[in-house]
């Protein structure tokens, strides 16, 4: 019994270490290719032929973009909106600083690493229990 719960945890260790490692590159690789975002106040115009978004950017240039359904719908009924803008490039825009899967990285790679630490603990724990 205790060979196989000492099998379990060393594979629990393994996999969350690997696990946190695997999501932390992951993590950096989105960070880098990410770019540099700025953020600034868009004034949002709803037309007919969708929802546009426009910005002066950190050189004062003018910049617009025609956002999707998705975005269109959390800027409803708003004529003034923050948002992120990527430095650098034209027409590009989004309302918040970093993508949606950058949380979901963050989350699955600490979660691995905690899975690890718990599973080394309980390990070391059995170990001295045992004497």
């Amino acid at each position: 019994m205790t060979s196989t719960l000492d099998a379990i945890l060393e594979v629990f260790s393994w996999a969350g270490f690997a696990g946190a490692a695997a999501f932390g590159l992951a993590l950096i690789a989105l960070w880098a290719g990410d770019g540099t975002w700025l953020p600034t106040e868009g004034l949002v115009d709803h037309e007919a032929d969708g929802t546009w978004v426009r910005w002066f950017d950190g050189e004062g240039e003018a910049n617009s973009a025609r956002v999707d359904e998705h975005t269109a719908r959390e800027l409803a009924g708003v004529d003034r909106a923050e948002i992120w803008y990527r430095h650098g490039w034209r027409g590009r825009m989004r309302l918040t600083r970093r993508p949606a899967t950058y949380r979901l990285l963050v989350w699955l790679s600490l979660g691995s690493l905690g899975l690890a630490v718990v599973s080394l603990v309980l390990s070391w724990v059995l170990i001295f229990a045992r004497g």
